[in-house]
């Protein structure tokens, strides 16, 4: 069996040095004579797991002291329901940036629950960039704002968040957490669906302010309760164990590789690879990020024709390259370059890329 190098969008690559890892201990999994698949979540040894996840964390992203850590289930989309219930209370007005198909989807939840307002749309620029700072007015007696830091399907990013003065600022970053450093106290809650950058599927990553999640309404159901939740410390029911798990090794293999700061600067050069070949044949690949939004995580474009789209993603998977078709609704090509994608294989994506250029221009 050979590997091949994985760009889907999620579920997504995982460090080989992991999953040999998770091949080792699988059967006995810290001397219990059981699995991680068949240990109780109040045992011991997960416990032990569930701690040095949360801390390893907490040290990569240089969390202050007033945040908490704690996983969830449900996905990602579970949570676009969870933050209004939580926050959006009468009177308020929950406040929305646009930037993609997942922003739309959390503010159709939100309207559900009480007013939301969308304070910035690129969607009839089909999604190609993310606001710049002062371009975000918000409502008055605004709830929160609610961002997706990284636009996974569209390929945009934030690189500058909104300033908010003083009202809760809250993110989706399931594809870009742990990719690089950012300021964590401009936040009050972050949430992320570890599937695309840092796990498997089945668990959600939260980050809160403690004093943001506290005071929740006793009336919200238990299981979508963040206070709850953080208070639980994971465990008021079974939690996602063996998702947990896997980020938490993950989490000890990018302190390996020297922490956020390093893997930004490889995320930095494996995007730049690729976004070389966009600008060097912006007439054959189109790229679909403006610029200034381009994320270094998901890389999106379009060639000439959908044939051609087709057979760029078929050649590609022959030469060990999976992955590369675009988001079923937005079509194209998409390159996901998460922290588990090795620079080679953005080397070996360039090199195909030139001379599929080359071939059919």
């Amino acid at each position: 069996m050979s590997r091949i190098f994985n760009f889907n969008a999620g579920p997504a690559a995982l460090p080989l040095e992991v999953l040999e890892e998770v091949q080792a201990e699988l059967l006995d999994f810290a001397d219990t004579g059981m699995s991680i698949l068949e240990i109780s979540h109040r045992s011991p040894a997960f416990e032990k797991v569930l701690e040095e996840t949360k801390q390893d964390i907490a040290e990569l992203l240089h969390l202050p002291e007033d945040y908490g850590i704690f996983f969830m289930a449900g996905g990602g989309s579970l949570q676009f329901s969870c933050v209004p219930y939580n926050f959006l209370t009468e009177g308020k007005t929950a406040a929305y940036a646009d930037t993609g198909s997942f922003s739309d989807k959390a503010f159709q939840e939100a309207e559900k629950v009480g007013r939301a307002v969308k304070v910035f749309s690129s969607k009839a620029e089909g999604y190609d960039r993310v606001p710049r700072p002062e371009e975000v007015v918000l409502p008055e007696n605004c709830a929160y704002l609610h961002i997706t830091g990284n636009n996974t399907i569209e390929g945009t990013e934030y690189f500058a968040y909104p300033e908010t003065n003083g009202v809760p600022l809250i993110a989706d970053m399931s594809s870009e957490i742990l990719s690089r450093p950012f300021p964590v106290e401009k936040f009050s809650l972050i949430y992320s669906g570890v599937q695309k950058n840092i796990g498997p599927a089945g668990a959600v990553l939260v980050i809160a302010r403690r004093d943001f999640v506290a005071g929740r309404d006793k009336k919200l159901p238990v299981m979508m309760n963040y206070e709850t939740m953080l208070e639980k410390d994971s465990l008021y029911n079974t939690p996602p164990v063996f998702a947990i798990y896997i980020v938490g090794k993950v989490a000890k293999w990018l302190k390996k590789q020297g922490g956020l700061e390093a893997m930004e600067a490889v995320n930095r050069k494996k995007a730049a690879l690729l976004y070389g070949m966009l600008d060097r044949s912006p007439a054959f690949y189109k790229g679909r990020a403006d610029k200034d939004s381009r994320s270094i995580m998901n890389v999106t474009f379009n060639l000439p024709t959908k044939e051609l789209e087709a057979q760029f993603a078929e050649e590609g998977k022959r030469r060990g390259l999976g992955g590369l078709k675009g988001h079923r609704s937005v079509g194209g090509i998409r390159a996901s370059i998460y922290n588990a994608m090795p620079l080679e294989g953005c080397e070996e994506l360039a090199k195909f890329m030139e001379e599929f250029y080359q071939a059919n221009k």
